[in-house]
């Protein structure tokens, strides 16, 4: 099969090779799935650059977790009328050592998740990391009906989907994105309000929109918030926070301890197995209904899987980055 591989961390240029490597065969509980779209994260460019001194976690890596295509072999105990299945893959790198950056990808049969037929593989490809993340941001602590859902980063991929999903849940979502000239990107389908955060005071401005304080915030830069989150946090609020830009994050610890809020922290590779179950089957729904949809931005051949992980590293612009592989 035709692949892309790193067998050393570095540099997306120095490392990344395309070749061809021996096609991959399913085995017990597994699928083997002809890949038509790979999904490129930050995650993934990270773990190829060694990010906090990660090391090569097997000898040879064949990058991305996330992807989408047909099923077209399948291992002992797994039902063979899967072959021929179109599904989208999540977790296909996650404790793996060959991703979705190849034509063929194995993975356990319940990471191929069926992918209904009026839905696009590139959306399907874009689910996996930040669909899984944002539905354990907004439902790890219960169900949001009913209730005010601040949403951090609301263009970013995962914010995105966080704040599409709170909605299909029945939230009243209020978001925020870092420029006003942002502004006019907010769906206002989904998003109730949104605020800039380089307004002059962000705070009262959520809270004119919510008197009595948010119930979920869903942070992407728990650092850079973490004063503004106390600010508007309601009494027993949850802050769900999948990133930070400082290692070392401080937090105003007393306010926090007697509005009683939740601090969870969410790292996507170890979530709860029976979580990521759940997420995606909430996420296939809601895309199968028309409640989520996701930007798409560069897509790159195989050839150019090099550029395409340069394009994640510096920010990748507004959308998806996706690989298309040969078939």
């Amino acid at each position: 099969m035709l692949a892309s591989w790193y067998d050393d961390q570095g540099p997306a240029a120095d490392v990344l090779h395309v070749g061809e490597l021996p096609d991959p065969v399913p085995g017990p509980g597994e699928v083997r799935v002809r890949v038509t779209v790979s999904g490129v994260n930050p995650g993934d460019t990270k773990k190829r650059r060694g990010w906090l001194s990660s090391s090569m976690p097997f000898p040879r890596v064949i990058p991305h977790s996330d992807g989408a295509g047909v099923i077209d072999a399948v291992g002992a105990q797994v039902d063979a009328r899967r072959v021929g299945q179109r599904v989208w893959v999540y977790g296909a790198q996650s404790y793996r050592p060959f991703g979705t950056a190849a034509q063929y990808t194995v993975v356990p049969d319940h990471q191929a998740v069926p992918l209904p037929n009026h839905l696009s593989d590139e959306l399907g490809a874009s689910l996996g990391i930040p669909g899984i993340t944002a539905h354990r941001t907004v439902f790890a602590d219960g169900p949001v009906d009913g209730q005010l859902v601040l949403v951090h980063g609301v263009l970013g991929g995962v914010g995105s989907l966080a704040a599409q999903l709170a909605h299909w849940a029945g939230a009243t979502v209020i978001a925020t994105v870092r420029r006003t000239a942002d502004l006019n990107r907010v769906d206002a389908a989904v998003v109730s309000h949104a605020v800039a955060l380089d307004t002059g005071d962000p705070a009262a401005a959520i809270r004119s929109y919510a008197p009595r304080g948010v119930d979920r915030i869903i942070e992407v830069a728990l650092s850079d918030n973490a004063d503004l989150d106390n600010a508007v946090a309601a009494n027993n609020a949850v802050i769900a926070a999948y990133a930070t830009r400082t290692d070392r994050t401080e937090i105003p610890f007393w306010p926090l301890l007697f509005n009683n809020v939740t601090l969870r922290l969410l790292g996507s590779d170890d979530f709860p197995a029976e979580a990521k179950r759940q997420a995606a089957r909430d996420l296939t729904s809601a895309a199968a209904v028309g409640a989520l949809t996701v930007a798409v931005g560069d897509r790159h051949p195989l050839d150019d899987i090099a550029k395409a992980h340069d394009r994640v590293d510096v920010g990748g612009g507004h959308g998806r980055i996706l690989l298309t592989i040969p078939q």
